[in-house]
């Protein structure tokens, strides 16, 4: 056995926003208390090759509410991404903000 010394870029850039600073995203999901919820969510994040800095999840009856804190992402990047995760049917409601600010965006389910 060898351990393996990876170099991970901190931040990756933002090909539609090249010129966004990064920031620190939450997001707070509420969703149908499912199996597959939860890789289905996490998914969005691995496609875009980004590990989110922290995720918590608890479940009370039938919902699962979803904490999630990502580093070095754009803001652009990071509203793709939770528009994404809002269109999943089993999500209910997502709340999204950057660390800097002061109230969170609110993206219910089935707005438009």
């Amino acid at each position: 056995m060898h351990a393996v010394e990876t170099t991970c870029p901190v931040t990756r850039v933002d090909a539609w926003a090249v010129d966004s600073a990064h920031c620190q995203a939450h997001y707070q999901i509420v969703a149908e208390a499912e199996p597959d919820v939860l890789c289905r969510v996490l998914n969005y994040f691995a496609l875009q090759f980004l590990t989110p800095r922290q995720v918590s999840v608890n479940r009370q009856d039938d919902v699962l509410t979803v904490d999630i804190v990502m580093d070095g992402v754009s803001w652009h990047r990071a509203q793709v991404i939770g528009e994404k995760i809002r269109n999943l049917i089993s999500v209910c409601s997502l709340e999204m903000w950057s660390a800097d600010s002061v109230r969170p965006q609110a993206l219910a389910a089935g707005a438009q």
